[in-house]
């Protein structure tokens, strides 16, 4: 790796799409992790050399990514739990839950050196009875407490901050990117 260049390891990877937009920059990628059949194959086609943890949440896999901390975490965790296509138990759904693992996961990186991590999920997590998004905020910043809902609503863009970092969120869609489709997404960015 040349000096001077970021590294990052992603989490529920797909068949990584931020490789694709970082290659470009020079950017490394140190470990993905993921646990479907097709996309794990797709990543040992493209990085061989790159190693898939598999489950994110497993002690091992665990254990490889704090020892190797990259300068960023990106993780775009299942978004069936918020989706409107989804049954939208939120927090309650053991795959909307993996937001706070991701959570956890960010302040062991940080901890060790991560500088940056950056997660994706649907719009649909803005407005969810149980406020998944306020929980988020309030855990990715250092919050005791989460963040109540505000009165209009949480918005498609803003900026938090709390004892221990900044988070900036925005929602975008991918139509205005060259892709032929609707596919709102909100990316979180926090530092």
């Amino acid at each position: 790796m040349k000096k001077g260049f970021l590294t990052y390891g992603t989490i529920c990877s797909g068949i990584e799409a931020p490789s694709l937009a970082w290659e470009s920059l020079g950017w490394e990628p140190l470990w993905f992790s993921e646990i479907e059949p097709f996309p794990s194959a797709v990543l040992s086609h493209h990085y061989p050399d790159v190693p898939n943890l598999g489950d994110f949440t497993a002690p091992e896999a665990w254990q490889h990514m704090i020892d190797n901390p990259p300068d960023i975490l990106f993780g775009g965790t299942p978004c069936q739990a918020f989706s409107m296509a989804g049954q939208r138990q939120s927090l309650e759904d053991e795959r909307g839950n993996l937001t706070l693992k991701f959570v956890e996961l960010w302040h062991e990186l940080r901890a060790n050196g991560t500088k940056y991590a950056v997660w994706e999920n649907v719009p649909g997590v803005l407005n969810t009875p149980d406020n998944a998004f306020g929980c988020f905020l309030a855990g990715m910043v250092g919050e005791r407490d989460t963040l109540p809902t505000p009165r209009e609503g949480w918005s498609n863009s803003g900026v938090v901050s709390g004892p221990e970092g900044v988070i900036a969120w925005t929602v975008k869609d991918a139509q205005h990117f060259g892709v032929p489709q609707r596919r709102r997404r909100i990316f979180a960015v926090v530092g």
